[in-house]
């Protein structure tokens, strides 16, 4: 015999049957994409009882979630049952801004090794700077990481001051309310390249200059270093060298 219906909720019902408040998104595709964003920025594969606990979710819909993404190569498995970001990612990563990646390349490759720092291109998403592709030097032990995909805060960080100082003040205004235009970005668009000291990272500088990208808000190219006995006018030059030889090509 079949059971009683119970009667639905009426404050679930009334929900339920609300129009939603903002547009409409798919919180499926939304967990998925933050399982990758936090796989990306582990130290370390992770268990699946550490990936729901991030989430936020039971570990039945973890699976369900790592299951999928791992039938499109997004992440893999090791031998002890542990997730990390898998090579499908680096297939979709090529894609992103292909023609910036591919003029910046040789350029990032030059400034790595002639100035024995981490080069990078950073670029703007909807809220942070973001490291599209980076370089390190070579033959150097003490090179600092910047790995593809890092994101921070315009709020510190010399790529950041240089984006803002290719936008302005009004059109930063303009296209990122709420964000405040850093004053620094003035003098960085009288300049010509931003630096930045202990911002990011405590001990860390950098140097930035921005990069003009046809049909694109500008980016920025790069340099992070501990110390250095060359000059921040001198690095300054290398890169506006290196940014004008990207935009060329770019044209």
């Amino acid at each position: 015999m079949s059971q009683p219906v119970p009667p639905a909720d009426v404050s679930t019902a009334g929900v339920e049957r609300a129009a939603p408040k903002g547009p409409a998104h798919s919180q499926t595709l939304s967990r998925g994409i933050r399982a990758l964003e936090i796989l990306a920025e582990a130290r370390a594969p992770m268990t699946i009882a550490e990936l729901s606990h991030a989430l936020g979710v039971h570990r039945s819909i973890a699976y369900r979630i790592l299951r999928t993404l791992e039938d499109h190569s997004l992440l893999m498995r090791d031998s002890a049952g542990k997730v990390q970001a898998g090579p499908g990612l680096a297939a979709l990563a090529r894609g992103v801004s292909r023609d910036l990646q591919s003029a910046a390349l040789p350029e990032l490759t030059t400034l790595a090794n002639n100035l024995a720092m981490t080069a990078f291109i950073a670029v703007w998403d909807q809220r942070d700077c973001v490291t599209l592709v980076t370089v390190e030097p070579r033959h150097t032990a003490a090179a600092l990481v910047q790995h593809p995909g890092m994101r921070h805060s315009f709020a510190s960080g010399a790529p950041g001051i240089a984006i803002q100082a290719a936008v302005g003040r009004e059109q930063w205004e303009r296209q990122a309310p709420g964000q405040p235009f850093r004053p620094e970005a003035e003098l960085a668009r009288k300049l010509g390249y931003a630096v930045s000291h202990d911002e990011v990272i405590p001990g860390v500088s950098s140097v930035a200059v921005p990069v003009i990208v046809p049909g694109q808000p500008p980016a920025a190219i790069s340099v992070v270093y501990i110390r250095t006995t060359t000059s921040t006018e001198d690095i300054a030059a290398s890169l506006q060298r290196a940014a004008s030889a990207i935009e060329s090509e770019l044209r």
